[in-house]
């Protein structure tokens, strides 16, 4: 399981392997059984998760009990939420796991050490944080600007490999739009391919 950390922190931070074994050193493994949660509405974020296995997904229930979905997360990506972790308030979301999930948890305390210490690690959370910022934009353009044809369209070149994971009643909650406009859209989708 930690192999595929210390191969992150090597080919995208560029860490050294002592520094690899410092972040290993603060790493908390946890096994997560498929629909079990990491964290719950209510809970305060205390870690950040790297994926060494699975697909989790972080949402909020809205009042009339209708599920919206902001991020799913696989291999290889991180998972918090963000705004308890940074603030220490209680979170708005949950985290469910998808799929049966290994997870490499780093308290925060500890990941903000490892920041403060690691120049490559600080440098790494930078990009991950500019990546992050991006993405949320991108998608806040598309939920205000794009046709429910263009977010299908948009999911699927840029995430093929978590469309194949998730259910298609998830995935018309995170484009957000309605079970039934999505199937129309696939249908659509389906036949214009055919047609090329």
């Amino acid at each position: 399981m930690l192999e595929s950390l210390a191969a992150y922190l090597a080919e995208r931070g560029g860490l050294n392997n002592e520094e690899i074994k410092r972040v290993e050193g603060v790493v908390v493994p946890k096994k997560l059984r498929k629909r079990q949660y990491l964290l719950q509405e209510g809970d305060i974020s205390f870690y950040n998760s790297f994926i060494a296995k699975g697909c989790l997904r972080l949402y909020q229930v809205g009042r009339d009990g209708s599920e919206h979905i902001l991020r799913f997360a696989i291999e290889n990506w991180w998972i918090s939420d963000y705004e308890s972790y940074n603030s220490g308030l209680p979170s708005k979301y949950n985290i469910e796991a998808l799929e049966d999930s290994l997870l490499l948890m780093i308290h925060r305390d500890k990941f903000e050490e490892l920041v403060e210490t690691i120049p490559a690690f600080k440098k790494l959370r930078e990009t991950l944080d500019a990546k992050n910022f991006e993405v949320n934009q991108k998608r806040i353009l598309s939920n205000i600007s794009e046709t429910a044809e263009e977010k299908y369209d948009n999911f699927i070149q840029s995430c093929p490999q978590i469309y194949s994971r998730v259910p298609l009643h998830m995935i018309a909650s995170f484009l957000g739009v309605s079970r039934e406009t999505l199937s129309r859209v696939r249908q659509q989708y389906a036949k214009n391919s055919t047609n090329k």
